[in-house]
């Protein structure tokens, strides 16, 4: 018995001197060698990024997207005036994303967050400015949950009033992405336009060299849809949210109520789908849209046909421009592309919790057909920003894989070009 363990030993052994020999023949020089070694590391082989979310085996896009929808990287200047602005919407794992915001990136000056505090102080290294608007470090300044309609007509005069009035030049440029422009507040709001890369500014009054970076979260319309549902039979309302479009609140004969009482807490799930006024019905795609398009909340300016194309299109379109957005079923995914676009690490990985609340309701196929034909114009929004998610993710790491594949040509010229003249020194001493 012995004896056979030495014999695999020395096979072992055997083994490993014939992977040396070859690989000083292939590639001579100790540089060399320890290049190829870390390359062929299981640590460098490993991928965090596959096998930990719902990432299909072989992602086949669906959608034609241009170099520049795919590639993110913004110049945030977090000692400048860039400000980060998250888009929250309900249910769909902004909190975790908002906690990560404020207490897991690496930064010169952390944000400071105080043990029983909903808020941390978010400030600009040397100043008593923010660099993020959002729940956890400006709180819910533009009203709870604020959408796109109100957050790009709000958060200009909300930063531009804690400026010295003194201190205000004439005119404001914001950016909601890659050098693009979004609306921004004047004294009387107007209705705010659909942007496109021709676009240029719009009217109003504000600060220019501001640049506001908006990001959001998106999930599934099925799992976010029964999550809201579970989150109100549990007495939530959101009564705060002020659904602000063109200056004003929508009347009660524009937004009625599901429910009589204080909240619709014990509501059932067949309850929660049979009212026709149920906000969370394909809420991403409103929060996503320009409301002003379509009237706002009054559903008698066009026909319904006519008044979803537009805010699907609208969402759409906001959504590929925002500088940044996550998928909560691709956590790690969501982390590497923020990581990429603002050039900012977090501290640990993000992780992928399988188990929700949402995920421990069983429906039948019956049910869950009901829940897809409410929220139609989320799932047809979900399925596009799924596939222009994974594209990005593609095409940034594909970036990098060619970027370090530059380096290591690099590398291998520079140590040519070592052994070369080691060579011709050797021949000139001999």
């Amino acid at each position: 018995m012995e004896d056979r363990s030495h014999k695999v030993l020395l096979a072992l052994v055997m083994l490993f001197l014939f992977a040396v020999i070859v690989l000083q023949y292939v590639c001579p020089g100790t540089e060399c060698q320890l290049l190829r070694l870390r390359a062929l590391s299981p640590a460098a082989a490993a991928d965090p990024y596959r096998a930990e979310d719902e990432t299909p085996a072989r992602f086949v896009p669906r959608f034609n997207f241009s170099a520049g929808d795919l590639l993110r990287r913004v110049d945030f200047n977090i000692k400048g005036d860039d400000l980060i602005v998250f888009l929250h919407i309900q249910k769909t794992g902004g909190t975790t994303f908002g906690r990560h915001l404020v207490r897991n990136i690496q930064l010169e000056q952390p944000c400071e967050c105080r043990a029983g505090q909903k808020k941390c102080t978010c400030h600009r290294p040397g100043k008593r400015e923010t660099w993020l608007f959002s729940r956890f470090s400006t709180g819910w300044s533009c009203g709870l949950h604020a959408d796109w309609t109100e957050l790009t007509n709000c958060v200009p005069s909300v930063v531009d009033s804690k400026k010295e009035v003194r201190l205000r030049p004439s005119s404001w440029e914001t950016r909601f992405s890659l050098r693009i422009v979004s609306p921004v507040a004047s004294e009387k709001p107007e209705p705010t336009q659909s942007l496109n890369a021709e676009t240029g500014p719009t009217k109003g009054a504000a600060r220019s060299g501001v640049n506001f970076y908006y990001i959001t979260i998106l999930r599934d319309p099925v799992s976010r849809y029964l999550s809201e549902w579970r989150h109100v039979q549990r007495g939530a309302t959101w009564k705060a949210s002020l659904h602000v479009c063109d200056g004003r609140s929508p009347t009660t004969e524009e937004l009625p109520s599901c429910y009589t009482g204080d909240d619709w807490s014990g509501c059932s799930l067949q309850e929660f789908m049979d009212c026709p006024y149920n906000l969370a019905n394909n809420r991403q795609v409103r929060m996503l849209s320009d409301l002003s398009l379509v009237g706002c909340y009054n559903l008698s300016v066009m026909p319904e046909e006519q008044r979803n194309k537009v805010l699907l299109d609208s969402a759409k379109e906001n959504l590929k421009r925002m500088a940044f957005f996550g998928l909560t079923e691709f956590q790690r995914k969501t982390q590497y592309l923020f990581e990429k676009t603002f050039n900012m690490n977090f501290i640990s990985p993000f992780t992928q919790y399988n188990s929700t609340r949402a995920s421990s309701v069983e429906i039948d196929e019956q049910t869950q057909q009901r829940i897809e034909a409410l929220n139609f114009l989320d799932v047809e929004l979900y399925d596009y920003a799924k596939d222009l998610f994974l594209q990005r993710y593609q095409y940034m790491r594909q970036k990098e894989h060619q970027e370090a594949r530059r380096k290591r040509q690099e590398q291998r010229k520079i140590l040519r070009a070592k052994q070369a003249h080691r060579r011709e020194q050797g021949e000139n001493s001999s």
